[in-house]
């Protein structure tokens, strides 16, 4: 079987595409950021009446406050993640309308999260515009990847981002903000939805090159919100809070997706794909024992921990 070079592959999928988007455009629901926040807890924070933010106005718990720093800060890179489907993408027909209904999408989600945070005082208003300044000059670069990389990548980073977000609203204990990363969360699966089947087409069409694609991207997987100051002690933090980590990862992120596309029970021709997909198989089974040693630590450093308070 040939493969195809990508802007070949570009136009094969463009049928895809524009039922993927027609299909998208029928579930997606209108929504208005300005419902989803209490403006009436709105208060000044400079002049003569402001009240200047301080750590124990927070009604959220650290780990919350930290959860949604990281949700908030990887939405504020949007203009560079736009920069970058769109190169993989190009502009023009059902690629470049879904690449502008995307991003008129993802607009929304750093606009209401920082509206709620701001409103209900639940962080630091000047941490979080520092935090954003150096994070969108960070920016996001896909390395220059194809268009299959690019696809498997958001394939897997959507559903991520959908359960990071979800898992953000049910940790907070207000009622306000698990309504809003709900709301959040089903536009992120919308998205997840529609990639996703993009890779089960390109999988149609090449499997060969597009299992080794997605053997790159899921060894090789970061969230985009590594640019953001400091994420690796956050991550750390969030995935101890079980929002998001390792088991997740692998049982909620992966698995699944890998499942949809049937990788394990396609029939691949050329060694570089049959050696991607033993790697993709033998990555799980690393995941799986990664996932079991860490929630073993925890769960003793939690005996620990109760021991010594009794």
């Amino acid at each position: 079987m040939q493969t195809l070079d990508p802007l070949d592959l570009l136009r094969e999928l463009e049928p895809t595409v524009e039922v993927n988007l027609n299909r998208h455009l029928s579930l997606a629901q209108e929504w208005m950021p300005h419902e989803y926040v209490p403006w009436r807890l709105g208060r000044d924070f400079v002049g003569d009446e402001g009240i200047e933010w301080t750590p124990d106005q927070s009604s959220l718990s650290p780990v919350a406050q930290t959860a949604f720093e990281v949700n908030l800060l990887t939405e504020d890179n949007l203009p560079s993640y736009h920069h970058e489907i769109a190169t993989a993408f190009g502009r023009d027909g059902a690629w470049g309308t879904w690449v502008h209904r995307w991003t008129a999408e993802e607009g929304r989600h750093a606009m209401c999260i920082r509206d709620y945070l701001l409103v209900t005082r639940a962080a630091d208003p000047i941490e979080l515009e520092r935090g954003r300044m150096a994070t969108m000059q960070n920016g996001y670069s896909a390395a220059g990847k194809d268009l299959v990389r690019v696809l498997a990548y958001v394939s897997f980073q959507e559903l991520a981002t959908r359960i990071a977000h979800r898992n953000t609203g049910r940790i907070c204990g207000d009622p306000v903000a698990d309504k809003l990363m709900a709301r959040i969360s089903a536009d992120e699966n919308l998205h997840m939805v529609f990639y996703r089947d993009l890779v089960r087409a390109a999988m149609e069409v090449d499997p060969d090159q597009t299992v080794v694609a997605v053997a790159a991207e899921v060894l090789g997987f970061q969230m985009p919100g590594t640019a953001i100051p400091n994420f690796s002690r956050k991550s750390v933090r969030i995935a101890k809070a079980g929002i998001y980590d390792l088991r997740i990862h692998r049982d909620e992120v992966v698995a699944p997706i890998l499942r949809h596309w049937k990788v394990f029970e396609t029939t691949f021709h050329s060694p570089v794909a049959q050696q991607a997909q033993s790697d993709l198989a033998a990555h799980l089974d690393q995941l799986e024992q990664m996932a079991t040693q860490y929630e073993e630590r925890l769960s003793a450093d939690r005996a620990r921990v109760g021991a010594t308070a009794g």
